[in-house]
């Protein structure tokens, strides 16, 4: 007989007494699997949590339940929180996405790009056009990623090795993912605002949103609350892992406050987040974002281009937008927005049913996060819990 998975149950709208709840169901089998140690998923309206349940360990070495309040590395899930200063900058005045970077970067002035790669020659030509804001936001900017050369970096070292870095391609002609990209749009909120990055983003964003366990740098009390990260050996046992995008101490407020996926956070802050977009850039009575604000980043910005790691997917502006629900996306509707992030973690929200589904895991190895056995199954128990 399998050993019994501690879970704590908070929220149970599942009517039938002859079954537990397919969410349960689900996330129970993948513990008892070995395909992850743990999870916290919630299911959420604008206004409620529906659901916040926890499963398996926060650690398996110690067996420790995994708690409600968990914190994860939530990686790119950190984007859109990034995009929501950009465009607080647009609203008050002080940027455009529109703008080309350089005009608030100068150092981007007389970029080059790739022109062909051919018998051991790099041939380089002037782009079209100069990248613009829109253009870091929706990815389709050509700007390659490049290492960080130490982890107490400032965004204005790390964006300065962008600037000189040339382009994979003409702007806005095609999609590739681009962590620089975002990392330069968190620059440019530096210096648009005259305020470090993430002290704007605490105040802007965060604070107003009641955030409180969203942070680039867990405090020693918030780090016994992270869950271990794991990947599978070669007998598929779970082996913890380090979190491989940070380093320089978890507490260490020096350690650069990476944009594109540095927050560590919790599920009910991500719930919070996602209430904020959907109740048009309110929170509790707190505007973050003007009405068309969230409305205009929340839908597809990318036309016809091929963008995302699952098929259907289009970008807006710091969100990935469902356009074609197929394979992973089926059970979610079109115009579902939200983002992945790279230890599986996801987070979605859709305008039309007013529903939120958060999955938190934290599980290296998979070929594809966003397209991951777990999602698939997570989103599928949600829809059959509590309805399409």
């Amino acid at each position: 007989m399998k050993k019994l998975i501690p879970l704590l149950l908070l929220s149970l709208t599942w009517t039938s007494l002859a079954q537990p709840p397919p969410m349960r169901v689900a996330m129970n089998g993948f513990v008892n699997d070995n395909v992850i140690a743990g999870s916290v998923t919630a299911v959420a309206t604008k206004s409620d949590v529906l659901s916040l349940e926890t499963t398996g360990y926060a650690n398996l070495e110690t067996k420790t339940t995994m708690p409600p309040n968990a914190m994860f590395w939530i990686a790119s899930m950190t984007k859109p929180m990034a995009a929501v200063c950009v465009l607080q900058l647009q609203e008050a005045g002080k940027l455009s996405i529109e703008d080309p970077v350089e005009k608030h970067l100068p150092e981007f002035a007389g970029q080059w790009m790739v022109e062909s790669r051919a018998k051991g020659k790099l041939t380089l030509k002037k782009p079209g056009r100069a990248i613009t804001i829109r253009d870091l936001l929706t990815h389709t900017s050509g700007l390659p990623n490049a290492n960080s050369p130490r982890p107490e970096s400032t965004l204005a070292e790390l964006v300065m090795s962008y600037s000189k870095t040339p382009l994979q391609f003409e702007p806005g002609d095609r999609w590739s993912y681009s962590n620089a990209g975002i990392n330069t749009l968190g620059r440019v909120v530096e210096v648009a605002s005259s305020t470090p990055f993430a002290d704007y983003l605490q105040t802007h964003v965060l604070d107003p949103c009641g955030m409180k366990d969203t942070t680039f740098w867990p405090s020693p009390a918030q780090a016994k609350r992270i869950a271990t990260s794991y990947r599978p050996d070669s007998d598929g046992k779970l082996q913890p892992v380090e979190v491989y995008f940070l380093k320089g101490g978890l507490s260490n407020r020096k350690r650069t406050p990476y944009p594109a996926g540095g927050l560590y956070s919790t599920a009910a802050d991500v719930v919070a987040f996602y209430q904020m977009m959907l109740n048009g850039g309110t929170y509790k009575s707190k505007q973050v974002l003007q009405k068309k604000t969230a409305a205009l980043m929340t839908r597809t910005q990318t036309g016809d281009i091929k963008t995302g790691f699952v098929d259907g997917m289009s970008w807006g502006l710091g969100f990935q937008v469902v356009k074609a629900p197929i394979g992973v996306n089926e059970s979610l509707a079109a115009g579902t927005y939200g983002h992945g992030g790279a230890y599986a973690t996801q987070s979605w929200a859709d305008p039309k049913t007013g529903r939120i589904v958060v999955l938190m895991i934290q599980r290296a190895g998979f070929r594809n996060g966003d397209n991951s056995p777990v999602r698939k199954a997570f989103q599928e128990a949600v829809q059959q819990q509590f309805g399409r």
